[in-house]
Order: structure tokens, then C-alpha cells, then sequence
């Protein structure tokens, strides 16, 4: 568990899917949570200074801190989005887990938000939009190299024939420089 969410056992190996990325949050999901421990350590180590009759409660409250921030990084550590050569899903819970998977044909359109802070520490947002109105996909979080990442989901796209030029039959329109040579 620790090591994270066991992403090789949701594909579909028999059908030939591979996983093209495996996206973990950028470390900066992080930084409540240390900060939050931070306050727990220094609630727990206070109680050596407090009066021995009182010296529970910041003992008590340090702990219920410690906890809190731990269970806030696993949360953030058990969360992963997954980019195959046929689906895009995300799989995420602690003790529960949630999965919800995306075809390929499904993605309408992909919006990047990389706002101020996000440029600056190397992070960005996903909207996905897709022809059903709920899914568990629609906003994937702190995404590192995110353009890198949706130069791979396009990429992917492309090379499995769902975006592009097409012939009346459906099949891919060549482009007119290879026909003529």
C-alpha cells in the first residue's frame, strides 16, 4: 500500500494495453501536509514543557494532527492518472479505492490551466472533456511537465487512428506528398 496503487493489474495485457505514463501529483501536494506534521511534532515534543496534569492535550491534539497530515499525503500518494495506448483512467483511495477509466475515443477535448504559481514550480491542471456529463476524470490535479504530458496523450491519440484526416470509408486520409511520390 505504501508503495502506491498497483496500476499493472487494471490493464487489459490480453488485449495488448501498455501504459504509456503513469502521472503522479507534483510534490507541491505536499507542503500542507510536512507543514501539518510540522504542527504535530511540535504539539507532541510541547507537551514536555507543559505541566504534567495538562501535558495530554497537546500530546492528544499533536497526535490527532500527525495523523491528519499523514492520512492528507497518502491521499495525495495513492492518486494516480494512467495513460495506455487504448484508455486514459485514474485510480485513487486509501482504503477504498476508486477507479474510472476513459477510452481513447471518448476524449473531445483536453484543457491545460497552468496558472501563475503552477509556472512557476512546474505544474499544471488537466480539464478533460468527453461525450458523457459525469465521470471521475474531468479534472485530474497538479500534474508535473503537464505539456509534456499532453503532447503524449495527443500523441497517443493520433497514433490510434481516432484523431486526423479521414477518407468517406473511414479510413485514414494519406497525406497528399506521400501518395505523390
Amino acid at each position: 500500500m505504501l508503495s502506491g496503487p498497483d496500476i499493472r493489474r487494471h490493464l487489459l495485457r490480453e488485449e495488448g494495453e501498455v501504459v504509456v505514463d503513469e502521472v503522479r501529483h507534483h510534490g507541491i501536494v505536499y507542503v500542507l501536509p510536512t507543514l501539518e506534521a510540522a504542527v504535530g511534532v511540535a504539539l507532541v515534543l510541547w507537551c514536555a514543557v507543559v505541566r504534567a496534569d495538562l501535558a495530554w492535550l497537546p500530546f492528544s491534539v499533536g497526535m490527532v494532527v500527525l495523523v491528519h497530515a499523514w492520512w492528507r499525503a497518502m491521499r495525495e500518494h495513492m492518486d494516480r492518472f494512467v495513460v495506455t495506448n487504448m484508455r486514459v483512467f485514474r485510480v485513487h483511495g486509501v482504503l477504498s479505492q476508486q477507479l474510472a477509466t476513459m477510452p481513447l475515443s471518448r476524449i473531445l477535448d483536453i484543457t491545460v490551466r497552468k496558472p501563475l504559481h503552477g509556472r512557476l514550480l512546474g505544474f499544471g491542471h488537466f480539464c478533460f472533456e468527453s461525450a458523457a456529463q459525469e465521470q471521475g476524470l474531468r479534472d485530474i490535479r497538479y500534474v508535473g511537465r503537464v505539456d509534456q504530458r499532453d503532447l503524449a496523450i495527443q500523441r497517443v491519440v493520433q497514433r490510434s487512428g481516432l484523431r486526423g484526416p479521414r477518407n468517406p470509408d473511414g479510413r485514414p486520409r494519406v497525406p497528399e506528398e506521400e501518395w505523390m511520390t
